[in-house]
């Protein structure tokens, strides 16, 4: 999305820093603030193309090496679990390092795991290529990176960038699911590894050309902000992540959204990403089609979750949470009985529907961290993230030991459903604590 601003009529194009002298008036133009966000934006997308991958190539793995299900869920679990411990620390250490370091080398690592996979014959390499050094490559562009970008480039329209932003990564979905499967069921799972390893590579340029790490980099204020001077990098980036994981972990506010964003990656990442697929083959659906419908939730969760950032800018952050719970347990529940062979009109409706609430949590949640924690936030939203990361590992890894246990995935439909309810009381009871500052320190 680009904005175009006049010196008479944004802040942010105002504020550079002082200047001598006359200068002749402004012309209309982009502030800089929107290229570094499509620049993220751009970035996400190739990083997230991995996640079209677990998905697709679980039966083809089972096929091929005799690997339960179970094991392969593991090293899909290993995965987002390190992709979520990753994020706090990478936040730390864009602020140390700066943002186009850590993300040139985040890219990097992502393709070189995407690439060596291919000549894996054992699932301990499996574990290495994908857990160790795709966990940690998307981990370090997971959604704090977005909150680093936001909250460095941005003043105003915050809700509405990180809804943007959060979803690049169904975007890549979009791109990247269709295509792998199509790659998958023509040519075999390793040319899709490929595929991936090379369009992460494809993006490291747009970052050495065009990121910038802060605003004053380029003499600017952040959009809709003013000038202020870049910081002094701080030493310890791993010291003052681990301090700000005591700091709020003393705090109510924290569980609560630690725990509701655990239920959030167990519900989506973990099972619809990771399982919707093989339970879709397992009714005799072709792989191509159960792929294209999760590139259609892709669709409209870029819609759902622009959306909800808007929302955010203007509501509650806590009830819209809620509601985006609520409906996203109804809607798990109804699952089993739309599976078929054959893509029906109520199968549709799910995936419209549950497209549109699938990171619509992401927005609200975010600006909850930043009421609570102000400067500590996106730190603090890593953590959280890492949660959302846990929920999603234990759900890809138990999703597959369900599946080889009772040889359907109805019970686990049914359980995320339960826990989505559960996810909605929570997001409800924030405002007490946030209300009543005395009860914020759990004893």
């Amino acid at each position: 999305m680009l904005t175009t601003v006049t010196q008479t009529t944004e802040p942010a194009a105002r504020d550079h820093a002082p200047r001598t002298g006359h200068e002749a008036p402004r012309r209309r133009s982009v502030h800089r603030a929107w290229i570094v966000a499509a620049v993220a934006f751009v970035t996400i997308i190739g990083g997230a193309a991995f996640n079209a991958l677990p998905g697709l190539l679980i039966d083809p793995l089972h096929e091929e090496f005799r690997w339960s299900r179970g094991e392969i869920g593991l090293a899909v679990s290993f995965d987002m679990a390190l992709y979520g411990l990753t994020a706090p620390f990478a936040a730390a250490l864009m602020d140390r390092f700066g943002i186009r370091r850590v993300v040139v080398v985040a890219l990097s690592a992502v393709a070189a795991g995407a690439l060596a996979s291919v000549w894996m014959t054992a699932a301990w390499q499996l574990m290495i290529y994908w857990g160790l050094l795709v966990g940690l490559g998307t981990g370090a562009m997971a959604m704090s990176f977005s909150a680093t970008v936001t909250n460095r480039w941005f003043v105003a329209r915050r809700g509405l960038v990180t809804g943007i932003l959060t979803a690049a990564g169904a975007s890549g979905q979009l791109v990247f699911l269709p295509l792998c499967a199509w790659i998958v069921d023509r040519h075999g799972w390793r040319p899709a590894s490929v595929t991936v390893a090379l369009a992460a590579l494809a993006v490291v340029p747009f970052v050495m050309l065009l990121m910038r790490d802060h605003p004053a980099d380029v003499g600017l204020a952040p959009y809709g902000g003013e000038y202020a001077a870049k910081p002094v990098p701080a030493p310890g980036a791993a010291r003052r992540t681990v301090r700000v994981l005591f700091d709020a972990a003393r705090t109510g506010p924290f569980w609560l959204l630690a725990g509701s964003f655990a239920i959030c990656g167990a519900s989506t990442n973990g099972l619809i990403r990771t399982h919707f697929v093989p339970s879709a083959h397992d009714h005799h659906m072709p792989v191509t089609a159960a792929a294209s419908l999760l590139a259609v939730i892709g669709v409209f969760d870029i819609i759902g979750t622009v959306f909800s950032g808007w929302l955010t800018d203007r509501f509650d952050a806590r009830r819209l949470l809620a509601v985006y719970y609520a409906l996203r347990g109804v809607s798990l529940l109804f699952l089993p009985v739309l599976m078929q062979a054959t893509v029906e009109p109520p199968m549709v409706f799910f995936i419209v529907f549950y497209g549109l609430d699938w990171v619509a949590t992401v927005p609200p949640t975010l600006a909850l961290c930043r009421e609570q924690y102000g400067e500590d936030s996106a730190i603090v939203f890593g953590w959280v993230l890492a949660s959302h990361q846990v929920g999603a590992a234990l759900v890809a890894f138990l999703g597959g030991v369900a599946r080889d246990h009772f040889g359907s995935y109805n019970v686990v439909w049914y359980a995320a459903g339960a826990l989505c309810a559960m996810a909605a009381l929570m997001a409800l009871m924030i405002r007490r604590f946030t209300a009543q500052p005395e009860d914020t320190v759990l004893t």
